[in-house]
């Protein structure tokens, strides 16, 4: 047997294979097989070959960090600027890598600087959710509805330096945009993100919902699905989503407690393509809810360190 061609013969008699020898197209369909923490946190940092193997652009159209972090929920963490810097450093070494490719990105605590970037080469954009951001503005919102009019599905919810204004823009260059995810945090019971969500953040909750309700239904046609729980939109602003987005089938309204039972009766007949609407429910058990979502925070800080790959 050639040793140089068919692998080396192990101590215990098996065949072993020199994977450096591994064509590039075959290192990455095996990359390909291989969770987004494998790839970040071993496979990088095993050689020079596999760390290119995965900056193909092959392997970076899709970029979700968002499983892991919500796998862990919330932590004080999260909202520091050092997490902040990290999550920016993999999002715009994805977008590198991607050459714009990239379709689909769900992270959180980002800032604009790692947005900016994505709209200068990720045009092919379908799906952008960035939850929990408190330094993404109005700016590079306006940056992205340039750079990304393919955009379908977004996701703003908990970023309260973005307002109505951005809601605009987005609607009317993004023709195809059909999800809109624009949650809040609970104002009615703040105490549940006590001491992991700055109180001054949670103090700057946007106050005027009709204003935003008024962009969404003037240049949102489209939306098929529309989440606005804990929004402080009224009756007027709940009508003029009505009126303006007609093809709404999926309606979310939890928390909004300036809207009454009558008031979404109205607005929603005018919804012939409504399949589904969660309205207002104020009879959770504050208890329960908290402890399901953190009860479990030191079990999950010990057995996942979501430091995002600690990059």
């Amino acid at each position: 047997m050639d040793d140089d061609k068919e692998g080396k013969i192990t101590d215990s008699g098996e065949l072993a294979h020199d994977w450096a020898e591994l064509t590039h197209e075959c290192l990455i369909n095996i990359l390909s097989r291989l969770s987004l923490e494998d790839r970040w946190r071993g496979i990088m940092r095993v050689c020079k070959t596999w760390l290119q193997a995965c900056k193909d652009p092959n392997l970076n159209s899709v970029f979700d960090l968002e499983t892991y972090i919500d796998s862990a929920n919330e932590f004080p963490r999260f909202w520091t600027p050092a997490f902040e810097r990290r999550v920016d450093n993999m999002v715009r070494s994805v977008v590198i890598w991607s050459d714009g490719s990239l379709t689909e990105i769900r992270v959180r605590h980002c800032s604009d600087r790692s947005l900016s970037l994505i709209a200068q080469r990720c045009p092919n954009i379908q799906v952008l959710s960035i939850k929990s951001c408190p330094n993404v503005s109005d700016v590079v919102m306006a940056e992205m509805a340039s750079g990304c009019p393919k955009l379908k599905e977004l996701d703003i919810s908990y970023c309260y330096e973005i307002s109505d204004k951005s809601l605009a823009i987005i609607g009317s260059r993004c023709p195809n945009l059909q999800i809109l995810r624009r949650n809040l945090m609970n104002w009615l019971d703040p105490s549940q993100h006590a001491g992991i969500v700055p109180n001054e953040y949670l103090d700057a909750c946007p106050q005027d919902g009709d204003s935003e309700a008024a962009a969404i239904g003037k240049f949102m046609p489209h939306l098929v699905q529309l989440e606005l729980r804990f929004s402080k939109l009224t009756a007027k602003g709940l009508a003029l989503i009505s009126e303006g987005c007609l093809d709404l089938e999926h309606f979310y309204l939890s928390g909004c407690a300036n809207v009454t039972s009558r008031d979404i009766a109205t607005a929603t007949s005018n919804l012939k393509k409504l399949k589904y609407i969660e309205k207002p429910n104020f009879y959770i058990p504050r208890s329960a809810y908290s402890f399901e979502r953190y009860g479990h925070w030191q079990l999950y800080d010990e057995r996942f360190q979501t430091d995002v790959f600690r990059i």
